[in-house]
């Protein structure tokens, strides 16, 4: 209302205080508003979950040094998501790249997902020489990679094999055919939209070599970083013998679980 229309009190009338307003009453949330918010929630995770990030737990020892079992990562699944789009270049999106480590659905069998390195992409030419990466007639500068003599496998160490026949019960059927197909000189050519993938570990893992391209519509995404990593049990516990013996189990496991916590390994970066 305009100051010049503001009410003004009769001369000589008194003022009596206007009454205190009463505070608003708290509106109870009714059931169905929680199951309404309890509903949101649980479709805003179920997004979080399914396009932008999610939980891994390192099972193996294949990507040591950069990933240890017990690491439990946390996973980017929007930064491959580009599809080609002219609007792609509006979004954090980026292609995939040689040296990116990779979250991907195993192409064979019923294990769930693998990591491992980026190795060839789609036209490269791969050969390996006395464990010495070569792509493209370049070598390949691999500072994350370890050996171990002790385990090293003679047939996988010079790739692709000069004779399938001396590597038949170590390859599927499938991947012997691609071999045939797709080397040329010597060297493996990765075809179209497949990628050719290695564990730093090179001598403790099972990849590319075995059982062939991981492709592209297989990759989930990339490590954001480790936000919590627990060295596993040394051995094992003998099964419980009753209920009481496994919550016993139960309890020395959670106690354990501080000293067990890699603390210098949280919040770490995955290169």
């Amino acid at each position: 209302m305009p100051e010049n229309d503001l009410p003004v009190a009769a001369p000589g009338a008194a003022e009596s205080p206007a009454p205190a307003a009463a505070p608003p009453a708290k509106k109870k949330a009714s059931s169905e508003e929680y199951i309404q918010s309890l509903l949101i929630t649980i479709v805003l995770a179920l997004f979080a979950t399914t396009f932008i990030v999610q939980a891994f737990k390192i099972p193996s020892v294949s990507m040591v040094p950069a990933l240890l079992v017990g690491d439990h990562l946390l996973v980017n699944k929007f930064i491959f998501a580009g599809t080609g789009k002219w609007y792609d270049r509006f979004l954090p999106y980026r292609p995939i790249r040689r040296g990116d480590i990779i979250i991907f659905k195993y192409p064979y069998g019923d294990h769930p997902y693998y990591v491992k390195r980026v190795i060839g992409l789609p036209g490269d030419r791969v050969r390996i020489i006395d464990e010495h990466v070569f792509v493209n007639g370049a070598e390949l500068q691999e500072p994350y990679a370890i050996h171990d003599p002790a385990r090293a496998d003679p047939y996988m160490a010079d790739f692709p094999p000069k004779s399938l026949y001396l590597v038949a019960g170590e390859i599927t059927p499938k991947w012997a055919s691609e071999l045939r197909r797709d080397v040329r000189n010597g060297q493996l050519v990765v075809p179209p939209n497949r990628y050719f993938v290695l564990g730093d570990n090179r001598d403790d893992s099972s990849d590319s070599r075995y059982w062939g391209f991981v492709p592209r519509d297989a990759i989930v995404g990339s490590p954001l970083f480790i936000y919590w990593s627990v060295r596993p049990p040394r051995h094992a516990p003998p099964p419980p013998a009753s209920l009481a013996e496994a919550f016993k189990d139960l309890g020395r496991a959670i106690l354990s679980i501080p000293t067990r916590t890699r603390w210098e390994r949280t919040f770490h970066e995955v290169h």
